[in-house]
C-alpha cells in the first residue's frame, strides 16, 4: 500500500510540475511558449523579449503591442539586414501570426522590445508582462529572465555584420529613435 502511495504521490507532483517546466500559456488558437528575456546590466534601458507563438486555428492574428509592469514602453520590432548593416524598427502594424503556423520571436529577428526599464533584469527572476493581440486579445505571461551570454553585444549579429544606430539590443545607447 505504501508503494501505491508513494506511485500516486509522485505522479501527482509530476503533474503540478508539468506546467512550470513547460513555460507555456494559452489564448484561444494562440500557444505562447518559453517566454524568455536576458538579464540586464544596472542602468541598461531596454531588454529584448523571445518566443515561439504557435497558432493552431484557421484565421491569422497579430500581435500588436504589450505592457509590462518592469518597462514604460513594450513594442514589436524586427530586425533584418540591409546590405552589410543590422536595421532595427518597430513593426507598426504588428507582427502576423498565420493560422496553422509558427512564428518565433529571437535574438537577432523578430521580438519584443522592453523599453525605459524601471530596473534591471535578474538571471532567475519571471517577470510579468501582457501581449496584445488583435484576436485573441490581452494575454498575460511570465518572461524567464536568463543569464546573459556574452555574445560580443550584438544580439545575433553575424559575420562582421554592422549594426544602425541602435547598437545592438544590449547597448540600445541610440533608441531614442523610438521615442526612447
Amino acid at each position: 500500500m505504501k508503494h501505491i502511495l508513494a506511485t500516486a504521490a509522485a505522479l501527482a507532483l509530476l503533474a503540478f510540475a508539468a506546467p512550470a517546466i513547460a513555460h507555456e500559456f494559452k489564448a484561444g488558437d494562440l500557444q505562447i511558449k518559453h517566454p524568455w528575456s536576458k538579464a540586464t546590466l544596472p542602468n541598461q534601458p531596454v531588454a529584448g523579449g523571445f518566443m515561439k507563438i504557435v497558432n493552431t486555428g484557421t484565421e491569422a492574428d497579430r500581435l500588436v503591442s504589450g505592457t509590462a509592469t518592469f518597462a514604460g514602453e513594450v513594442q514589436v520590432h524586427e530586425m533584418a539586414m540591409e546590405g552589410e548593416v543590422m536595421k532595427m524598427r518597430q513593426l507598426e502594424n504588428g507582427l502576423e501570426i498565420p493560422a496553422g503556423e509558427t512564428v518565433e520571436l529571437k535574438p537577432g529577428g523578430y521580438h519584443i522590445m522592453f523599453m525605459k526599464l524601471a530596473e534591471p533584469l535578474k538571471a532567475g527572476e519571471l517577470r510579468k508582462a501582457s501581449l496584445i493581440f488583435e484576436k485573441a486579445g490581452t494575454v498575460e505571461v511570465e518572461f524567464k529572465v536568463e543569464e546573459a551570454k556574452p555574445e560580443g553585444g550584438s544580439h545575433g549579429a553575424k559575420n562582421g555584420a554592422k549594426h544602425d544606430a541602435h547598437g545592438g539590443h544590449d547597448a540600445h545607447g541610440g533608441h531614442n529613435a523610438h521615442g526612447g
